[in-house]
């Protein structure tokens, strides 16, 4: 097992390794930038300015020496052996290129780089603008400052702030669709093509095949927007918040109820109904499924039959054979919700406008703040491995029939 264990940890590093440098380089390449609302502004810079904007999100360096700074926070200068700094005057990156103004048929006027007029050398870095080259690298702990939704702040710290709401939508909806889903799909199992069967199959059918983010939209117009339109027709329908995780003042659900206030626990348990929903549909339709194929798989086994036919109580059968059996794929799986608890549903938290880690990711996204996304990223590729090593050594301790060497 301990074997196996290095083998798998070593593994593991190289994915993440290989993730951070895929998605780094895919960043590096894509449209936009940390740059992309300032490049209407050109004309009233300075090239000094640009140069100093682009040192300070390090874009005057070459990317894969950026990408070095990003994930340990080197170079950093210089290397120093033996009190001889070496490689001194190599050239990692272009701190003034040299512009070309080219100008096309609509009249606007477009600035490309055409060589460069200044480099950045190994030897440089500790001096030009040492104060705003701080990285210290992820690996460190250092997960860079915001450059578009909270300016100059530390990324950890916007992430830390905005963690708290996604394990409340998240731990909710889990243990929600954990509680109505497995039993559901032992029932199904035990009651295959009865009524309740094929009714509960089609539901996790259309559960899993409809996007969450029409969903979402449907419980909006139905207990959001439908009910203030008819508010004079019919007065005495409840309405819930359509999204948000607090109001900013006090509100009516409907006229026979005492107006919430905000920040109450009956604000907050408002304000979840719909997105915990969503996502409690949504994961109750997959883990139903997945018991009830789990189960039907095991009930066809030969010990389920000798277990039958030594004349044991149905129940025992079940419970103590079959279901015993059938959970162990399940539980192994079920650990790969964990990446989820940090990550957020992104759609969701997106559409309930909820100020979670999803939503976060999604603004870093749509306005190229590329700190957060790629910690956002990498803190996601290093829990769904973290989750996928859990699993196999789970899987042990359920079934001790499985032995790593």
């Amino acid at each position: 097992m301990t074997n196996y264990l290095i083998r798998r940890i070593i593994q593991m590093m190289l994915v993440v390794l290989l993730a951070a440098l895929f998605t780094y380089f895919l960043f590096n390449i894509s449209p936009g930038g940390p740059l992309a609302g300032i490049q209407q502004q050109q004309q009233r810079l300075t090239r000094e300015d640009l140069a100093r904007l682009r040192a300070q999100y390090e874009l005057d360096l070459y990317w894969p020496f950026r990408f070095s700074r990003w994930l340990i926070g080197l170079p950093n200068g210089p290397i120093t052996i033996g009190g001889r700094d070496l490689f001194a005057n190599t050239a990692v990156g272009c701190y003034l290129p040299r512009d070309e103004q080219i100008v096309i048929q609509d009249g606007q006027r477009v600035v490309t780089p055409a060589g460069c007029d200044q480099y950045v050398y190994l030897a440089d870095i500790p001096e030009l603008h040492p104060a705003i080259r701080s990285s210290n690298g992820i690996l460190r702990g250092d997960f860079g400052r915001s450059t578009v939704i909270r300016t100059g702040q530390p990324v950890w710290g916007e992430m830390m702030t905005r963690l708290p709401a996604t394990l409340e939508l998240m731990l909710i909806s889990t243990f929600l669709s954990f509680l109505i889903g497995i039993p559901i799909g032992i029932y199904s199992a035990i009651k295959q093509y009865s009524r309740f069967d094929y009714t509960f199959t089609t539901i996790s059918f259309i559960g899993s095949a409809m996007p969450t983010f029409f969903f979402g939209l449907m419980l909006i117009l139905v207990f959001t927007v439908f009910p203030n339109l008819l508010q004079d027709q019919f007065p005495w329908l409840p309405k819930l918040p359509p999204g948000s995780r607090l109001a900013v003042r006090p509100y009516a659900v409907a006229e026979w109820l005492p107006r919430v206030q905000p920040g109450t626990g009956m604000d907050r348990f408002l304000h979840l109904l719909m997105p915990v929903g969503v996502l409690t549909f949504f994961y109750m339709a997959t883990w139903s499924r997945f018991v009830r194929s789990s189960m039907l798989e095991v009930m066809r086994q030969d010990y389920v039959r000798t277990a039958r036919a030594k004349g044991l109580v149905e129940k025992v059968v079940i419970v103590k054979h079959a279901l015993r059996n059938a959970l162990i794929p399940f539980v192994t799986v079920a650990v790969l919700t964990i990446p989820g608890f940090f990550s957020g549903a992104i759609i969701t938290e997106t559409v309930f406008a909820w100020p979670g880690m999803g939503r976060l990711y999604y603004e870093a996204l749509n306005r190229s703040d590329w700190p957060i996304a790629l910690a956002f990223i990498f803190i996601t590729a290093v829990l769904t491995v973290f989750a996928t090593l859990l699993g196999d050594i789970l899987y042990t301790v359920v079934d001790p029939r499985i032995k790593y060497t």
